[in-house]
């Protein structure tokens, strides 16, 4: 497991990542969201042992990434969000450079480094020079270099930037697969992306955590308004009167005539909406209304999001942040001469 606690990261006075804290557990996709500056990146980059933190904890497997970096991060295949691919080294020889860095054993580099060119099919560039490769070739072959070494932790930070549909496709594939042997933390912009392979989500907005969750639970928990459309043949205002005055419609968002008498209606639900439909559609029925057409819209990840990252956030400050490490200071201090007075007696 991955335990993340009270991180928190300071640029100069600007709080980029306020005090969060999460878990990532073994062979899980762990989606991480967020609008652009929320904190993702910085938090992926502290999580990784590339970016020292202000304050708090990672722990990889039982190896705090700062007391215990080597062992930590041998755990670590880190994609960043940029690959850090080097443009005058062909393919293979960048993925053996890789490999002598990681301190993979000179006897298993060959069989390590044909598994993940295969597992990203980039094996007919294997001999090409990295600059001359597109975009979203080189996104693959950083992604490959994540991959050497076996690591059981993964950092995926956007890595579908740059890819065209096919290869998005083929990549969620590679994530997926990767679940059975590895732990996943996957930053993405693509809310669909991550509604299809993640097993659960972080939204982070303006460095602070806004929901850790499932998404089936976020979409049922902080969304509770569904809107249902209707075609219906029947007098406009007569309709929108039965409408308006039944209990559970909260409000019709849209109205209009299509043609002669038929009239479209976009009604927003609150509370049980497969209930309220079902007692709404019998009681226009009733009323002599015939009802053409009717579709369900259901919240979605994207619904929760937006609601999410424009709550109001509370952030501490940079002397809450001192006060908080000169108070564990003190604490380690006092525990030190505590420990030091029973070793003299």
């Amino acid at each position: 497991m991955i335990t993340i606690s009270n991180l928190t990261k300071y640029y100069g006075k600007n709080l980029a990542v306020n005090n969060i804290s999460f878990t990532i557990n073994e062979n899980e996709i762990l989606g991480f969201l967020g609008p652009n500056g929320a904190g993702k990146s910085t938090t992926m980059n502290m999580i990784s042992g590339y970016l020292p933190m202000t304050k708090g904890t990672v722990t990889i497997y039982g190896n705090d990434i700062s007391k215990k970096p080597m062992d930590a991060k041998k755990c670590i295949g880190y994609l960043p969000e940029i690959p850090p691919v080097y443009p005058d080294m062909k393919v293979k020889e960048y993925l053996k450079f890789c490999a002598g860095l990681k301190k993979i054993p000179v006897s298993k580099r060959s069989e390590q480094i044909d598994y993940v060119m295969r597992k990203l099919k980039i094996t007919d560039v294997s001999n090409r020079l990295i600059k001359h490769l597109s975009k979203g070739y080189r996104q693959r072959v950083g992604f490959a270099q994540a991959l050497l070494g076996n690591p059981k932790f993964l950092i995926l930070d956007e890595p579908t930037v740059g890819l065209d549909p096919e290869q998005v496709a083929e990549v969620r594939e590679i994530i997926k697969e990767l679940k059975k042997d590895h732990s996943v933390i996957f930053s993405s912009h693509i809310l669909s992306e991550v509604s299809a392979i993640c097993d659960r989500v972080v939204i982070i907005n303006k460095g602070v955590i806004r929901a850790i969750d499932t998404i089936e639970n976020l979409e049922k928990n902080f969304t509770s308004n569904f809107i249902i459309n209707i075609k219906i043949d029947g007098d406009k205002q007569k309709v929108e009167e039965v409408i308006k005055s039944f209990d559970g419609v909260k409000e019709i968002s849209e109205s209009r005539t299509e043609e002669g008498n038929i009239n479209f209606f976009s009604i927003v639900l609150d509370g049980d909406a497969d209930t309220v439909r079902t007692k709404l559609m019998s009681e226009l029925i009733a009323k002599g209304f015939s009802i053409i057409e009717i579709s369900t819209e259901k919240p979605n990840l994207e619904d929760v999001f937006i609601k999410l990252i424009n709550q109001p956030v509370k952030k501490e400050t940079l002397s809450d942040i001192l006060e908080s490490i000169s108070d564990e200071s003190d604490k380690t201090s006092d525990n030190d001469s505590a420990n030091n007075e029973k070793e003299e007696n």
